[in-house]
């Protein structure tokens, strides 16, 4: 007999994380674009934060036709990702800037840092949007998945952060509430999953 699994948050019912989730009514709309193999995973954050956030989508795509990512878009759109050596240098989004304040989207790519770099070579358009990036020493508080690059958060955690900067007036803090009911639940049921 299958498992039974919460139709929200598509977790087996000892470990849904739902009543953890809160609504925030964000101004700048979170877009998130989610690997269709980080879609299936148990531990995904990408399909939470979108589950908090109210001007939010997520799209299950590795590949989006031209016509169809230039819809998506929105005229005042940046992307949150790492300012890496390969990619092309663009306009960063700094907080409280004029840039930031005009910002209209923020584009979120939720998948394995192999998969996103993918994700970013398939669509140059996304490559040249304005950047929104990190600075500084990120410590995570996902304890029961591991990254492949040092230095990095969760797609939850990312999304917080970047929000909190784009939008201080707003807690976006509270958006972990979930995911750290995820990790405890997890380490709970699972004590050897750390």
């Amino acid at each position: 007999m299958p498992r039974q699994v919460c139709p929200t948050c598509q977790r087996p019912l000892n470990v849904c994380y739902c009543s953890a989730l809160v609504y925030i009514p964000n101004r700048i709309r979170v877009l998130i674009i989610q690997h269709p193999l980080e879609q299936k995973h148990p531990f995904n954050t990408g399909r939470m934060a979108q589950l908090c956030l109210d001007n939010s989508e997520l799209i299950v795509a590795e590949q989006l036709a031209v016509h169809d990512l230039a819809q998506l878009l929105k005229p005042n759109s940046a992307l949150l990702y790492p300012s890496l050596a390969w990619l092309p240098e663009v306009e960063q989004v700094a907080p409280g800037s004029t840039l930031a304040a005009s910002l209209e989207q923020l584009v979120v790519i939720d998948a394995t840092w192999k998969k996103s770099k993918k994700i970013l070579h398939m669509h140059p358009m996304l490559q040249q949007l304005p950047r929104v990036s990190f600075e500084g020493d990120l410590q995570s508080g996902y304890q029961i998945r591991h990254s492949s690059m040092e230095n990095s958060l969760s797609t939850i955690e990312s999304i917080m952060m970047a929000m909190q900067q784009l939008e201080p007036d707003c807690d976006f803090q509270a958006i972990l509430r979930p995911f750290e009911k995820m990790i405890a639940l997890q380490q709970e049921n699972f004590p050897c999953s750390r």
